[in-house]
C-alpha cells in the first residue's frame, strides 16, 4: 500500500521554526516530484514548495522564499520542509504530495498525505 505520511506540525510562536517530514512507503519515490501544498481555513489549497527527483531542483511559492527550505533523502524516501521565521499567515494544514513529473499542476494520479496542522500565533 502506497502511503505518504506527514509529521512535524504543531503550534509555534511567530518567528519560530518547524520542520515537516513526508515519509513515503509502498514504493520508491526517488524519481518523483515531492512537494507541499497548504490550506488555510476558508481558503483554497495553495502550492508551497517542491523538489524534483533526480536533479533535486527546488521550487517555492514567493511568500516562503528565503524562509522555507525543502530537501530530500532518497535513500530513505523522505522529504523535509524546514520552515523558519514563521508568520501567522503560514497557518494551515500542510499536505505532502508525490507526482511523477508535475510541480504545480498536480495530476490525478498523484499521491497525497493526510495533512499536518501548522498553527503560528503572534
Amino acid at each position: 500500500q502506497v502511503q505518504l505520511v506527514e509529521s512535524g506540525g504543531g503550534l509555534v510562536q511567530a518567528g519560530g521554526s518547524l520542520r515537516l517530514s513526508c515519509a513515503a512507503s509502498g514504493r520508491s519515490f526517488s524519481a518523483y516530484v515531492i512537494g507541499w501544498f497548504r490550506q488555510a481555513p476558508g481558503k483554497e489549497r495553495e502550492f508551497v514548495a517542491a523538489i524534483t527527483g533526480r536533479r533535486t531542483n527546488t521550487y517555492y511559492e514567493d511568500s516562503v522564499k528565503g524562509r522555507f527550505t525543502i530537501s530530500r533523502d532518497n535513500t530513505k524516501d523522505i522529504v523535509f520542509l524546514q520552515m523558519n521565521s514563521l508568520q501567522p499567515e503560514d497557518t494551515g494544514v500542510y499536505y505532502c504530495y508525490a507526482d511523477v513529473m508535475n510541480v504545480y499542476d498536480i495530476g490525478i494520479r498523484a499521491y497525497w498525505g493526510q495533512g499536518t496542522q501548522v498553527t503560528v500565533f503572534s
